[in-house]
């Protein structure tokens, strides 16, 4: 495809997944500003975007250092960044190992809430002359992995320092409960009195004199209100680079739609019925549905495995057969990783093509 760099987006063969290169910039650029302003740091998340293209900019933007959700993915942005938090617990012999044998230029951290995990990762740093950063995951709301704040935390903490080979980086939590509050005002309120556990769990431990340096949360649902919290010393939002559906319609949040996939009619058996040759293997709607572009009243959007079929709520001889139409991405991320290839574009021409790298990376 890179013979197609500099044509219009017309000439694209379908599907394809689009980036519009000045709204993604546009959101970058607001993301990085905002923290700045706030003294906040930026760690994004990049289980989004999965792109070492993308990770280079968001670096170039101010970001200290990135967050990955998989060790795979780490393992492939190992090229670009070297201050990489892997937001998971890494468990097992297989993983581990793999977690040592990452570049030494790469200081990673990893996500902690068990004992038998760390004596674990202990071991192998040792073994491996290595010493392993740490955060402790804290449950502030979310109700997944993590302990519960205050106590329990400083204790965790005393366990770490317990193993040499080991350095306690921090705290770490997600205020996800708070993404889909309408309301501007009880959105923030759950904000702050999540954010206030795990700052407060922190607070804890640095009086049992554990140094805990790292206060990492927040996410593009909880945005800006995250940033403003006082104790707070990074930030993880990602997904708002790309904006799409699932972060407006229900997490409230106003960036810029950048994200799209572009698609050909490939039927019209009824006047009123739009088949396209984009479907689930192309478009997620597992979070929402992806909003076709430029079409006129529509009744009903149904994705079949290679197939999008659109019922018009009138008769209309447009689209025709050929025609080509833009979808809005329901959720970023669960659309990119169903390609291979993300295609920059930037007033309706080809500007770039990038390998989705950290694709299928889910070990």
């Amino acid at each position: 495809m890179t013979g197609l760099i500099g044509e219009a987006i017309a000439a694209l063969d379908t599907p394809a997944l689009l980036v519009d290169l000045d709204g993604m910039t546009e959101n970058i650029t607001r993301i990085s500003r905002t923290c700045r302003e706030s003294g906040v740091n930026w760690r994004p998340h990049i289980k989004g975007n999965k792109t070492i293209e993308i990770v280079r900019q968001e670096l170039a933007a101010g970001a200290i250092g990135i967050t990955c959700a998989k060790l795979g993915e780490a393992e492939v942005m190992a090229s670009v960044a070297s201050d990489i938090l892997i937001a998971n617990q890494i468990v097992g012999a297989a993983k581990i190992q793999r977690l040592m044998q990452l570049p030494r230029s790469v200081d990673a951290i990893v996500a902690v809430d068990d004992s038998s995990n760390v004596v674990e990762l202990a071991a192998a740093a040792r073994a491996h002359n290595r010493r392993q950063r740490v955060v402790i995951e804290v449950n502030i709301g979310m109700n997944r992995s993590g302990l519960e704040p205050g106590a329990p935390v400083v204790e965790f903490a005393r366990v770490i320092a317990e193993h040499g080979s080991l350095e306690f980086a921090g705290v770490m939590g997600w205020e996800s409960q708070a993404t889909r509050i309408p309301d501007a005002s009880e959105k923030e309120r759950v904000v702050v009195e999540a954010i206030g556990r795990l700052t407060a769990s922190a607070n804890a431990c640095r009086a049992a004199g554990y140094d805990a340096r790292i206060v990492s949360c927040g996410g593009t649902g909880t945005f800006p209100y995250c940033v403003r919290q006082r104790g707070v010393t990074e930030v993880q939002v990602g997904g708002g680079i790309f904006g799409d559906v699932h972060y407006r319609d229900h997490y409230h949040e106003d960036f810029r739609c950048s994200l799209t996939v572009l698609a050909t009619v490939t039927s019209r058996p009824t006047p009123t019925r739009v088949i396209l040759d984009a479907g689930r293997k192309t478009l997620s709607s597992d979070a929402a549905m992806p909003e076709p572009l430029g079409l006129p009243s529509i009744r009903t959007i149904k994705l079949s495995a290679e197939h999008a079929t659109i019922e018009l709520d009138a008769p209309n001889e447009l689209p025709r057969v050929g025609d080509k139409l833009t979808f809005i991405v329901g959720y970023s991320d669960t659309t990119v990783h169903l390609h291979e290839e993300i295609v920059g574009v930037r007033d309706s021409r080809v500007e770039a093509i990038w390998r989705v790298a950290g694709r299928g990376k889910i070990k």
